[in-house]
This record gives structure tokens, C-alpha cells and sequence, in this order.
């Protein structure tokens, strides 16, 4: 029962950042979307791993990395818009 409220938060996270996406609330850049992949991906790993599920280990624990950069670079300034 444990696991799948895990599973279910984790879920929910990475839908949140894509769904945030999709709207354009948040960019690909954003920490925030970032940090939703990475902590909605961690909990689904944690529980593929429960559940010995070694396909999605590999792939939850690769999204996992793979939003790890984007969440803890540093922000950079962005360009002012060129004028016209």
C-alpha cells in the first residue's frame, strides 16, 4: 500500500512538470521542472527497485540523472531581448 502512494506521488510530480510545461508555466530550463523529473523519477525508482522491476529501475533511475544537471546548475542571467 506504501509503495503505491509513492509510485502514485511520483507520478503526479513528473505529470506536474510536464503538464506545467505544456501550459508554459515553466520552461525545460526552469530548476523547478527539473526538480519535479528528478524527485517524481527518484520515488518511481525507489519503488521499481521494491519491486525488483529492472526495466523501469533503468529507466525511472535514468530520468532521474538525466533532470539531476538541470536542477542544480547554476543560474546563469538570461539576454536581454535584441531590439528591433
Amino acid at each position: 500500500m506504501l509503495n503505491q502512494l509513492i509510485a502514485g506521488l511520483g507520478a503526479a510530480l513528473v505529470l506536474a512538470g510536464y503538464f506545467a510545461l505544456q501550459r508554459r508555466w515553466l520552461a525545460s530550463e526552469d530548476r523547478l521542472y527539473n526538480a519535479l523529473n528528478f524527485f517524481g523519477a527518484a520515488l518511481l525508482t525507489w519503488v521499481a527497485v521494491a519491486d525488483r522491476r529492472w526495466g523501469f529501475i533503468v529507466l525511472e533511475g535514468a530520468w532521474a540523472l538525466l533532470s539531476l544537471p538541470g536542477m542544480i546548475r547554476r543560474a546563469t542571467p538570461r539576454p536581454p531581448p535584441a531590439a528591433v
